[in-house]
């Protein structure tokens, strides 16, 4: 899977595309609505780099800035202040396929 847009179509499946990461995976969980899921995907895999910037994702997400800038600054990306959820998630998303 290397496209955004198949990435999205997956979200019929029962399940994550099982060749894609853990943040991927989460990511997913996310657009399916699942934040809990979602959550626990990147909790799991705490010193994993992307795990941690889309666990930065899911605090903003939820509205907890404190706890999101924590993630951010230990993924070692800003956190955005103008940037909608919905485009930080495909950027996110782009990112990451880009590298499997």
């Amino acid at each position: 899977m290397t496209t955004i847009d198949s990435f999205r179509s997956s979200i019929s499946a029962d399940a994550p595309p099982t060749d894609v990461s853990p943040a991927l995976q989460a990511l997913w969980w996310l657009l399916r609505g699942d934040w809990d899921r979602a959550h626990q995907c990147v909790q799991q895999h705490e010193d994993d780099d992307d795990c941690n910037w889309v666990h930065a994702h899911l605090h903003r997400q939820e509205g907890d800035m404190r706890n999101a800038g924590g993630w951010y600054q230990r993924a070692r990306h800003p956190m955005p202040t103008d940037v909608s959820l919905q485009d930080e998630w495909s950027t996110i998303t782009t990112k990451l396929l880009s590298r499997q």
